[in-house]
């Protein structure tokens, strides 16, 4: 039998596993799927309906969960030979991550809802349900793999090929949910064309169709319009570190941390250079603007703080990685009084209350927190509110 990184030892018919396969509907997870059943476990598929009105997820390629994924994921299904079904889990969607992302633009902060998704919805929700139906693992499409140490705990690590690698958003999973978690194409050293072709040899039609890009459930890529009809707009000012005004805007929510595009400031700065968004005050709906310089970040302070396996002890050095799809840089960190504070080696730009910092040592996933506050370089500090 094929086996795949850290997967969960089988407790009947030697390592065959009750497998559930989160089927989005798209290429990854339908290989995945494929890969899972074809190593000689037991597996289901199984999509999950995330919108209340399903027709309004997706544009082209942008965005899932429609109808039309739904059954691309069921004719994915039948060509593999599972069973399949179609879990509704609309509104625990709405309100752990569609909701979420609302509360926290409208408090100055800067959301990741695809790491809220997985933390929420695919293990836990999902997870906890398949865990009491019976199944031993809940297997996705993700590019991340999980390695078994000798005293059988789990780590989850990069994925083989980094280019790839998702593990950043995958950085809120807890030792019990890596217990029982899958990932078939973590360890695939292939490029994305690759994995397509290997879905066209096992007759998978949803090979050529086109990844989901963005937020899900802003399926036109607006986000400020988005958040514009759910929370209204409120003129508020454009200010420089002064405090002398420069524009003004429709909502302090349209705006984040290190954005340069779309200011609307009419007078030029005086040095002729570029100015960003420094700070968003939702309390007075105030965005500050300033020098780029003036975002270097050398430290910051984070809540709410997961560790996958046991939580580290002292301080510590490690790589951070602050966006889904950006580079490491070197940190010490320490968790102090259930807060993680976090010194940068070099200033880095464009970090923003709401994100999550995720750590690493070497290619292993130490944790994640949420970014509360921050320091920079000139002494002044960013606040979540």
């Amino acid at each position: 039998m094929t086996e795949f990184p850290g997967a969960p030892t089988g407790p009947r018919n030697g390592s065959r596993l009750r497998v559930l396969a989160a089927m989005s509907g798209g290429v990854d997870s339908a290989v995945a799927a494929a890969r899972a059943a074809e190593a000689g476990h037991d597996v289901t598929g199984v999509h999950l309906a995330l919108s209340a009105n399903p027709q309004s997820f997706r544009t082209g390629a942008r965005g899932c969960c429609t109808i039309e994924d739904s059954r691309d994921a069921r004719r994915a299904a039948d060509v593999i030979g599972i069973p399949f079904y179609v879990w509704d889990l609309a509104e625990r969607f709405r309100e752990d991550v569609v909701e979420d992302f609302i509360a926290e633009y409208a408090a100055g902060r800067t959301p990741n809802p695809c790491l809220r998704c997985n933390e929420k919805i695919k293990f836990a929700a999902l997870l906890d349900k398949a865990l009491a139906l019976g199944f031993d693992a809940v297997c996705t499409g993700h590019y991340a793999t999980i390695v078994v140490r000798e005293d059988g705990t789990r780590e989850l690590h990069r994925a083989s090929d980094e280019a790839k690698d998702q593990s950043y958003v995958l950085g809120v999973l807890d030792e019990r949910q890596l217990a029982h978690a899958m990932f078939p194409l973590g360890d695939t050293l292939t490029t994305k064309d690759e994995i397509r072709a290997e879905a066209e040899r096992r007759g998978l039609a949803v090979a050529k169709k086109p990844d989901s890009h963005d937020i899900c459930f802003i399926a036109d890529g607006d986000t400020q319009g988005f958040l514009a009809k759910r929370l209204g707009t409120a003129e508020g000012d454009i200010v420089d570190e002064d405090g002398t005004k420069l524009g003004s805007h429709d909502g302090a929510f349209g705006f984040t941390i290190g954005q340069r595009k779309g200011l609307r400031i009419g007078t030029p700065a005086a040095d002729g250079k570029p100015r960003y968004v420094l700070d968003i005050s939702p309390v007075n709906n105030t965005v500050t603007v300033g020098p780029a310089d003036a975002l270097d970040v050398i430290a910051l302070t984070a809540v709410k703080p997961r560790w996958c396996g046991t939580s580290p002890t002292g301080p510590g050095t490690y790589t951070a990685q602050l966006r889904a799809h950006g580079g490491e840089t070197e940190v010490t960190a320490e968790l102090t009084g259930g807060e993680l504070r976090v010194r940068f080696s070099e200033p880095v730009r464009g970090v923003a209350p709401g994100q999550a910092v995720v750590l690493y040592d070497g290619t292993r996933v130490v944790g994640s927190a949420t970014i509360a506050t921050t320091e920079r370089r000139k002494g002044a500090a960013t606040v979540a509110v």
